[in-house]
């Protein structure tokens, strides 16, 4: 029988190194932020510019904070990646939903609705001024390289949408020549999206 050939001293060290496991990265701070009169105002930070200029949350105004509409404000407390503070408190991602939902009670399915596109890696931004809950850009495209695709309305799979209602939503997404997209969400938390175009005959 024939013996393995021993391993250098210099191989043995390089397959030591190979099986560690990789350290993780220390974990990055949460960008403050200020809950005040229904909006949020983040720091004066690189953290804070860095989430609009990475992935286009908020507007960012000259005094270099990102202002944030709850809905981003709310997605990013969850994902760890903000801290919101009420007075000198922080708010718990439970305490922000219950205040936001009561302007808003269609907060909980628009949420859904957005959250659901941001993490299948879509832009999505409001759209009040076109008379629509958002707009949503292609992947890889953000606000001012490209115009949004589509105008997005979130609706609750229970509740009912004329003819009329859908007819005007359609108007809306073809005079600002995108496409009309509803977001259904269901009580489980899936949310189903139906596609509509203007054709004429």
């Amino acid at each position: 029988m024939s013996r393995k050939p021993k391993k250098k001293a210099s191989e043995q060290q390089k397959e030591q190194e190979h099986r560690k496991e990789p350290q993780a990265e220390p974990l990055k701070d949460k960008v403050k932020a200020i809950f005040s009169n229904q909006q949020v105002v983040t720091e004066n930070s690189n953290e804070a510019r860095d989430l609009y200029n990475q992935s286009r949350f908020g507007e960012l105004p000259e005094d270099g904070k990102v202002n944030l509409s709850l809905i981003e404000a709310f997605y990013l407390l969850e994902k760890g990646k903000l801290e919101i503070l009420q007075g000198k408190k922080p708010m718990r991602a439970e305490q922000f939903a219950k205040k936001a939902g009561k302007n808003d009670p269609n907060f909980k399915v628009r949420y859904q609705v957005y959250r659901d596109m941001r993490n299948r890696g879509y832009i999505v931004k409001t759209a009040l001024k076109f008379g629509a809950d958002f707009r949503v850009y292609d992947r890889g495209v953000k606000p001012g390289e490209d115009h949004a695709r589509w105008i997005l309305y979130p609706v609750h799979e229970g509740s009912a949408l004329t003819w009329y209602e859908f007819a005007a939503k359609n108007r809306v997404a073809h005079s600002t020549k995108k496409r009309l997209l509803i977001g259904v969400a269901d009580d489980e938390g899936d949310v189903s999206y139906w596609e509509a175009r203007w054709l004429r005959p």
